[in-house]
């Protein structure tokens, strides 16, 4: 349950963070004076390029499809999102030092694949997303 918890929770928020956000016009009487510093914004790393952050959506949507599968206690549909996870061409451009979340990620991809009961495939899966938050951490990466 609390899986699933988090799955929705991360669908709802990659959602609401790729939504267009409105602005409100304020009175006249609630307009502030702008600020004269505004924070930079965050430096994107080389390989940090569009297509790097394509493919990383990719493994999200995998990953969703995985887990609503697994929530649905459909171990068979949870095996094709597998599949894609465990052994899907890699994007060129990781760094070195993000390889074992990769690896890793992978093999506990391939664990949801060979799983014969729910139980173990969601063991398996909950290994999936820790490798990922780990990649995120390591990178420095927000998930809005």
């Amino acid at each position: 349950m609390k899986l699933q918890t988090l799955l929705i929770a991360t669908l709802t928020l990659s959602i609401v963070g790729c939504a267009k956000e409105e602005q409100a016009v304020p009175d006249e009487a609630d307009k502030a004076p702008a600020p004269t510093t505004a924070a930079p914004p965050a430096e994107k790393k080389e390989w940090q390029n569009d297509a790097f952050i394509e493919h990383m959506h990719l493994h999200a949507e995998k990953l969703d499809d995985l887990n609503f599968a697994l929530a649905d206690g459909d171990l068979e549909g949870a095996m094709t999102p597998a599949y894609w996870l465990s052994g899907h061409e890699t994007v060129s451009g990781v760094p070195s030092e993000l390889l074992p979340y990769l690896y890793r990620m992978r093999e506990a991809a391939r664990a949801v694949e060979e799983a014969t009961d729910l139980a173990t495939a969601q063991i398996a899966a909950e290994e999936i997303n820790e490798q990922c938050q780990g990649c995120h951490i390591a990178a420095e990466v927000t998930v809005e």
